[in-house]
């Protein structure tokens, strides 16, 4: 089970670190290309980015649900719902924003392109808190099993 509890806080840590390299880094970096530029990069990151981050949320919070079946204890049970809480968030907050800049072709972009990068860059913040409380969550439960 201690393995299990690693791999856990492992995809977490990996799930956050990426979450918040793009919330810290990557957006605010190309918010401050033109509108055209802007657009025609963050569509090919995305699709990069999206099986990654995706297939970390799931590996999380899989890991963690079974260390906390396993251990009784609440913290992986809480840690796994923060991480996995992120597929709902994308999918229902983010995905509508996502689908409408993945439809639209560089020679389209510009005020209200801009503006939507700007609010996706607000929606992916919360997908960057929800891995980093993950994260937190899951070092203490590691923590405290000891």
């Amino acid at each position: 089970m201690f393995e299990l509890s690693i791999a856990a806080l492992v995809f977490a840590t990996l799930f956050a670190g990426a979450a918040l390299y793009i919330s810290f880094v990557e957006h605010p970096a190309r918010l401050g290309l033109a509108d055209g530029p802007l657009l025609a990069q963050w569509q090919p990151s995305y699709k990069r980015a999206l099986p990654i981050q995706s297939g970390l949320a799931v590996a999380g919070g899989a890991a963690g649900l079974i260390v906390g079946f396993l251990s009784a204890d609440w913290r992986w049970f809480a840690g796994s719902i923060l991480l996995l809480a992120n597929w709902p968030f994308t999918l229902f907050a983010i995905m509508p924003v996502n689908k409408r800049l993945m439809a639209m072709e560089e020679r389209e972009a510009g005020a209200g392109s801009r503006a939507m990068l700007i609010q996706w860059g607000k929606l992916h913040d919360v997908r960057s808190a929800l891995g980093t409380a993950t994260m937190l969550v899951f070092a203490w439960a590691l923590a405290g099993a000891g």
